[in-house]
């Protein structure tokens, strides 16, 4: 944990994706964060974002979440404040696809959760501009729209938790709540691994190193792992010693046969099967062994129209009953 004084604040460090601030003088919370964040995160930053920031739910005043930009910090308080990196410093890309969630899409469904088959090219949740669209609130539109032909009068959108994420090009299985009380059940077994995902990726194998990775070919990789790119960059992880940081991962790999070729590659169906949750996981896994993800072009993959990277199958105890649930849905690039 570092500490430092500067202004209205003593900042404590104590992640990369959450910082504490504890205001000297009462301030408005929306001054302190335009005062102290900029400087904390080392770059510049627009006050728009910062209310963005505020309005979007990721700062907290002495535990209690506040989304009020005057809301006013006194003397002693403690501020948290939460991002996400990439949502926080790259925003909407002109690529996004319009998208509305249709009963073809839910995959599973019941009182307590909703998993369904995402698209590549759309974000699992809005970014820090607040007009991008996304899965998240795609789940909210469909089942408000189903409530309201039951409940013509309803007023209030239905609540929708998020668990786990999908990169905003990786397409598959991806599992939402549906009840605030089977959260905590449903992020202990995505923290604790209890809920295991399996992934298709189409692999870049240079034909010199074809014999490296032939069809049946089983192997690991592990290493800790963290952010290596400055920040106001695209974000980019790699290997991170453990006392800089870094966190350990480790993901299980087998080759399934050949998907395609041209002059330079063969491209190989690969099952990806992730023991630890981490950033970038099987990107950065992949990239290391020189087989990067056809698409990937941040980890060296050959371009393409998206990242051929897809969530097969999620398996979970179901956060009620306890009975094991396997969602599956085969990749689009392999119909």
């Amino acid at each position: 944990m570092q500490e430092r004084n500067e202004g209205n604040a003593r900042i404590i460090q104590l992640s990369v994706r959450k910082f504490s601030i504890r205001a000297k003088d009462s301030i408005s919370l929306n001054e302190l964060l335009r005062t102290e964040l900029p400087a904390l995160l080392g770059l510049t930053m627009s006050n728009s974002k910062i209310r963005r920031l505020i309005m979007a739910g990721g700062v907290r005043c002495s535990g209690r979440q506040i989304r009020i930009p005057s809301y006013t910090v006194h003397a002693g308080n403690y501020v948290e404040v939460f991002y996400d990196e990439e949502k926080f410093f790259y925003e909407k890309k002109p690529d996004d696809i319009n998208y509305e969630l249709t009963d073809k899409d839910v995959l599973f469904e019941d009182d307590s959760v909703i998993v369904v088959n995402k698209p590549s090219h759309f974000p699992t949740e809005a970014g820090m501009v607040g007009e991008r669209d996304n899965l998240h609130a795609a789940v909210v539109r469909f089942l408000f729209a189903r409530q309201k032909i039951e409940k013509p009068n309803a007023k209030n959108p239905p609540y929708v938790g998020i668990m786990h994420r999908l990169d905003r090009d990786t397409s598959g299985v991806i599992l939402f709540t549906k009840s605030r009380s089977v959260n905590a059940a449903c992020h202990e077994m995505f923290e604790n691994h209890t809920a295991r995902k399996v992934y298709n990726a189409v692999v870049c194998i240079e034909k010199k190193r074809a014999g490296d990775f032939e069809e049946g070919k089983e192997f690991a990789v592990e290493f800790y792992m963290g952010r290596i790119s400055p920040k106001g960059q695209p974000a980019r992880w790699g290997r991170v010693k453990e006392n800089d940081g870094g966190l350990f991962s480790r993901t299980e790999f087998k080759i399934l046969g050949i998907f395609s070729e041209d002059e330079k590659y063969i491209y190989a169906l690969a099952e990806c099967r992730p023991l630890t949750g981490r950033t970038h996981q099987i990107r950065v896994h992949l990239s290391s062994l020189g087989i990067p993800i056809l698409g990937d072009v941040l980890y060296g993959g050959a371009e393409h129209e998206r990242i051929m990277l897809h969530a097969l199958s999620l398996t979970f105890p179901h956060p009620v009953t306890g009975k094991v649930c396997e969602i599956s849905i085969k990749p689009p690039f392999c119909n």
